[in-house]
């Protein structure tokens, strides 16, 4: 089919996909699997390839992901249940005091966030801000826009959030460089969207405590010690960049090769965490098994729905890739003369506005540019940098369409009008800021 034919099936796909789920409020998953089995009709794929296609990106998606949600799922859950997170943000607070809280909530979201769902973190969480709002009785605008930018830049750009470990693997990003772009986007533009913004919003939008909520009650001597809990929250991370590390410093054909990238693989990492996790610090404070184990179960109940979603996104991508779709129009937006990183930031950008979805926008993108990058020749380092561009495009202008839009303004008892004025415009600057370091990044490397 024509180049025109097929870019107004990607178009008319993805705003197939708006009016299911936004107007018709068909389920996300079967909206997906419906939009999938139209695109890779319309391209005019063969009926029995499209199902093939779709069997194939659903195993592809969820081969990878579904490990890595379940494991860090249970890490995260263990974590809070054993106090460690609490531990973090109390120290946070403690060290930057009360006039600085909002820079300390920023980085509290950044770091406890690491190893939970964005929503799950925002639950966690929450409660240390709505505390030093009443102690400091101040606007809670300047203290909830830095926590959910904290935890929206972990969601985003840092490993091993389940969104920028599936763009990397993807992507056949570097898992190290991913991490170095990954944070040299996320803290800028959580300071940025974060506490320098929420206290330029907060003279023009106020909002008070929620008359429902209790004074937390958080038993400092039952709580891990900082230092400890900031290792096993960063434990992941470190194996992942010992692989990198590793394997720059021994010989080649040295055995340690292949050891530093077995544990650095996210698979064992997370694993190693989740272990360590459980063993060093949930039975060593008196949790009994039992407890361990309904801790493990509970974590990875709410994991279904989010996998299923993911899924279904990654089916869609992989029709867009089999069918000719994503080249085409890639294609074309290279032809016009924007650059690939610009691309990866533009379409990210305009599918998240469509259908609402990050970890969706992400997977629609890849399957649009990745047959187009896959012929460039890049190396692990600027696929990296194309993936936070990516991440960077996903997250900007939420909206209703947005659960983290309702998420924000649920909490927070923030209208509407309120939550575009202060949740969209920070999730806007945080998008942009990250994609313009991944731009940077890419020019570089």
């Amino acid at each position: 089919m024509d180049t025109l034919t097929l870019v107004l099936t990607a178009v008319g796909s993805v705003l197939l996909l708006l009016f299911l789920v936004m107007y018709a409020r068909l389920h996300a998953f079967i909206a997906l699997m419906l939009v999938s089995l139209g695109a890779g009709m319309f391209s005019g794929m063969p009926l029995t390839k499209i199902v093939e296609t779709m069997q194939k990106g659903m195993a592809g998606t969820l081969g990878f992901l579904a490990i890595v949600v379940a494991l860090g799922a249970m890490f995260g859950k263990i974590l809070h249940e054993t106090g460690a997170l609490d531990q973090i943000a109390v120290k946070l607070l403690h060290g930057f005091g009360e006039k600085r809280a909002n820079y300390a909530l920023g980085l509290a979201g950044l770091i406890c966030a690491l190893p939970l769902f964005f929503d799950v973190a925002i639950v966690l969480l929450i409660g240390i801000a709505f505390a030093v709002a009443r102690r400091t009785k101040g606007n809670l605008v300047r203290l909830v826009v830095p926590l959910f930018a904290g935890v929206a830049a972990a969601a985003a750009f840092l490993l091993p959030g389940p969104t920028p470990m599936l763009l990397a693997s993807q992507m056949n990003a570097d898992f190290t460089w991913m991490i170095i772009i990954g944070l040299a986007a996320a803290i800028p533009g959580m300071i940025l969207a974060g506490p320098i913004f929420g206290s330029f919003i907060s003279r023009f939008v106020t909002l008070d405590l929620p008359e429902d909520i209790d004074e937390p009650s958080i038993n400092k001597d039952a709580l891990p010690s900082f230092g400890f809990s900031l290792v096993l929250v960063l434990f992941p991370l470190i194996l992942v960049g010992l692989n990198t590390i590793g394997t720059r410093i021994v010989a080649p054909d040295s055995p340690l090769v292949e050891w530093f990238k077995f544990i650095g693989h996210p698979f064992v990492a997370i694993l190693l965490a989740c272990l360590l996790a459980i063993y060093g610090l949930a039975l060593r404070r008196g949790m009994s098994r039992e407890k361990v184990m309904s801790v493990c179960s509970a974590a990875i109940q709410p994991a279904g729905i989010i996998l299923l979603v993911t899924g279904a996104g990654g089916v869609f991508k992989q029709v867009l890739v089999d069918s000719g779709v994503g080249p085409a129009l890639g294609n074309a937006l290279i032809g016009a003369g924007l650059p690939i990183a610009a691309a990866c930031f533009v379409l990210a950008a305009a599918v998240r506005v469509i259908q609402g979805s990050a970890t969706v926008a992400c997977l629609t993108t890849v399957g649009l540019v990745l047959p187009v990058i896959g012929e460039l020749g890049y190396n692990g380092a600027q696929l990296a940098a194309l993936s936070v561009c990516i991440a960077g495009g996903s997250i900007v202008l939420s909206h209703v369409n947005d659960s983290g839009f309702w998420l924000f303004g649920k909490f927070t008892g923030a209208t509407e009008a309120q939550t575009l004025k202060t949740w969209t415009l920070m999730e806007t600057i945080l998008g942009t800021t990250g994609a313009i370091v991944g731009m940077i990044a890419f020019s570089l490397l």
